[in-house]
């Protein structure tokens, strides 16, 4: 309870007294307590004055998570003294559900299922951090989707060419959609929670953003997006010939294959078994963006049956070399881990609440126990490893302890000093003591 009240402390401004007790009530309750992570299981772990009303009254209320996290990843970076590069991070994660009455229960595509499915979507943006290669949980807002219109415009038959009379467009100048409007309002209010403090100069995403009106979003608000373009995007080479006199000067050259990419072109080559991937890092034009591109271009190829794939990288950043590149991208991968552990140790995937204010308050609140749990890790004696079943398991293990010792009539705040009797009611930690 010690840790837990050391970690919350930075909260004490942002909540009132009893918002305060109650999250404490439910923090504790939630790392020790075993089967699904609902209101009604907390309630039943929980301490003296956290019954099941007092933990509905909670997720019923009104909470700015994303200052709480900011609090909890300003405490975690005076703790670790981390600096360095610092990235945002985004995706989407679709929770499960059931029912028909769930706010924003829709069909989204589930990348684990590799299907649509019935459930709900939220929008995270995680920080991350080069040197330790971790990711920490900042803004998250649920997806929903815009009801079905009962007429629809029937679709237009063009004609081939340009129309006559049209004119040439700026395409720094393009609309988005009710999602891209969401994400960018989302890119805002991270760089506004961060401040001075952290100042993250890229912004990594899916394929999703691989297009202008992505990359020009991310621009707007002051970073340089990296992402994944379609692997069969017609790219072209800057055109480097003569001017041919009249009109504007051209600007695509030839269009960029594997077979036109040369060796200067080529940054790394490595085989590994039957398997050799070659990175090669070129700054081309695409026909729907306003400039030149920095694209790394990963060539694997099968040396037994001569078959190959390609992925296509890219950002605007015309300067950055591509192993920073490709490593930037993969730091997106991070946040899935932020996902794993919402779902399997937080409640994200268990939750059972329907109504909107409930729904975001038992997604935010999963997502701000990941950071919680990163900072209350180091402080446990013995947790060098980064177990959240570990973790789990010492707070279980002092619920237990304490209720045996209060049931035989001794005061346990005194008698529970030498942290030797917790350790004798760890059963089912994974990790050993530390010598």
């Amino acid at each position: 309870m010690i840790e837990i009240i050391t970690t919350l402390e930075l909260l004490r401004p942002l909540l009132s007294p009893c918002e305060f007790r109650k999250l404490t009530l439910i923090i504790e309750a939630t790392l020790a307590m075993t089967g699904r992570v609902t209101m009604l299981g907390m309630s039943r772990w929980a301490e003296k004055g956290g019954s099941y009303r007092t933990i509905q009254r909670f997720f019923n209320g009104t909470y700015d998570w994303s200052k709480l996290r900011r609090a909890l990843i300003k405490q975690y970076l005076n703790s670790k003294g981390t600096g360095g590069v610092w990235l945002i991070a985004g995706d989407e994660v679709v929770v499960t559900k059931s029912g028909k009455r769930t706010h924003g229960l829709a069909k989204f595509y589930s990348s684990l299922q590799k299907q649509p499915v019935a459930g709900l979507c939220f929008l995270n943006l995680s920080l991350v951090n080069v040197g330790t290669r971790k990711s920490y949980p900042l803004v998250a807002e649920q997806l929903v989707r815009d009801e079905v219109k009962e007429t629809a415009p029937k679709a237009v038959r063009k004609k081939a060419g340009r129309p006559k009379g049209s004119k040439n467009k700026n395409r720094t100048e393009v609309g988005f959609s009710a999602f891209q409007l969401q994400l960018q309002g989302c890119i805002q209010q991270a760089l506004l929670l961060l401040g001075c403090d952290i100042r993250p100069g890229y912004f990594l995403y899916d394929g999703a953003l691989g297009n202008n009106a992505g990359l020009q979003l991310v621009q707007q608000k002051g970073l340089h997006l990296i992402s994944k373009l379609r692997h069969d995007s017609q790219l072209y080479f800057q055109y480097t010939g003569p001017y041919a006199g009249r009109g504007a000067p051209k600007k695509y050259g030839d269009r960029v294959t594997v077979e036109k990419l040369t060796d200067q072109d080529c940054c790394l080559k490595t085989v590994e078994k039957n398997s050799e991937t070659c990175f090669y890092q070129v700054q081309v034009r695409h026909q729907h963006f306003p400039d030149l591109l920095n694209v790394v271009v990963i060539v694997k190829t099968n040396l037994t049956t001569g078959k190959s794939a390609k992925v296509l990288l890219f950002s605007d950043d015309l300067e950055l070399a591509y192993d920073k590149l490709v490593d930037y991208y993969q730091l997106r991968f991070q946040i899935e881990f932020n996902f794993r552990d919402a779902k399997q140790y937080w409640g994200l995937e268990d939750f059972m609440n329907i109504k909107e204010g409930q729904v975001g308050n038992a997604a935010n609140f999963s997502l701000f126990m990941v950071t919680c749990s990163q900072l209350l890790l180091p402080q446990i004696k013995g947790l060098d490893n980064d177990s959240i079943l570990d973790l789990k398991t010492v707070f279980r293990a002092r619920k237990y302890t304490r209720r045996i010792i209060n049931s035989l009539g001794i005061k346990s705040d005194g008698f529970l000093i030498d942290d030797r009797i917790f350790q004798a009611a760890e059963i089912g930690r994974i990790h050993d003591m530390a010598a």
